[in-house]
């Protein structure tokens, strides 16, 4: 390679290195602000390309949320939140219809999956018996990874959802 094309591949690395360190991110003023309207604070948010899925807590209490991100307004989830039960990790497929979640409910810590068309809230059993912490939903919802703990140590499992 000859030093004048070094100097202009030097300088086209220049150009795209300060492209992207440009003013950063930005908050979507619209969408956060309908955020805070329902929820003192979020944790766990997970994206599709139309919905966001978060823990939210509000006066102490933490619920799933799922929040239809045309609109900026949370969906209601019935069956899902409930008071004895505290979420511990969340997730969405692509079109908002599957929620998979990790939560701790009498002591126990279970992996579950929410189908929002039909109201149905399903535990999904591990084997082998693990204690599940983070899950991941793809975008169809049929593929689903967990963290578990076994035997003092962090596997990630794949599942296969009907």
């Amino acid at each position: 390679m000859t030093r004048p094309d070094r100097v202009i591949i030097a300088l086209l690395a220049s150009l795209a290195l300060a492209s992207c360190s440009g003013s950063g991110l930005r908050p979507q003023t619209a969408i956060s602000s309908a955020l805070q309207r329902s929820a003192d604070s979020r944790r766990w948010p997970d994206l599709s390309d139309r919905w966001m899925v978060s823990i939210a807590s509000r006066n102490g209490r933490e619920r799933i949320e799922l929040v239809d991100l045309s609109s900026g307004s949370p969906v209601p989830l019935p069956g899902l939140n409930q008071a004895d039960a505290q979420p511990l990790s969340v997730s969405v497929n692509a079109d908002g219809d599957r929620i998979a979640l990790v939560r701790q409910r009498n002591g126990q810590t279970e992996l579950n999956l929410y189908r929002r068309n039909i109201g149905l809230l399903q535990r999904l059993p591990l084997e082998p018996a693990g204690v599940p912490r983070n899950v991941s939903l793809d975008g169809s919802g049929r593929l689903l990874a967990v963290q578990v703990s076994r035997r003092g140590q962090w596997d990630v499992d794949l599942i296969r959802l009907p």
